[in-house]
């Protein structure tokens, strides 16, 4: 199965509804299930916007599935779009260039495994 590592809380956030793209500098032509990985490191910027939901942050361990289901190549009209559906989530990064994955039917899993993370996308 395909797996992506992401920082937290960016994970949880894919897996809880709330982030429905991942911003990439490459795009990918995988498109269905893949694994979201919650690696080991904390985006500190981002948990401080995202604190008030209360939500629980784990590390090190596989959070749930998604399904890549397109890209959108990043331009200011896109990107502006996306800060608009939710500017906590998404920031006020106007200028965000590379691509944003379109996530879709996200699904919770259960696993206590502790797991290393890798870069790019990879099998487990």
């Amino acid at each position: 199965m395909k797996v992506i590592t992401l920082k937290q809380p960016w994970t949880t956030l894919i897996i809880d509804g709330y982030k429905k793209y991942e911003f990439r500098s490459w795009k990918t032509n995988y498109r269905g299930k893949i694994l979201i990985h919650a690696g080991k490191s904390i985006d500190k910027e981002g948990m401080d916007r995202v604190k008030h939901l209360n939500l629980e942050y784990p590390t090190s361990k596989i959070l749930g599935e998604v399904e890549i289901v397109d890209f959108l190549e990043l331009n200011k009209e896109i990107n502006k779009r996306i800060i608009e559906e939710n500017p906590t989530i998404y920031g006020h990064k106007e200028e965000r260039t590379g691509y944003a994955w379109v996530l879709k039917n996200n699904k919770k899993i259960e696993d206590n495994r502790i797991i290393k993370g890798k870069l790019g996308i990879w099998n487990i």
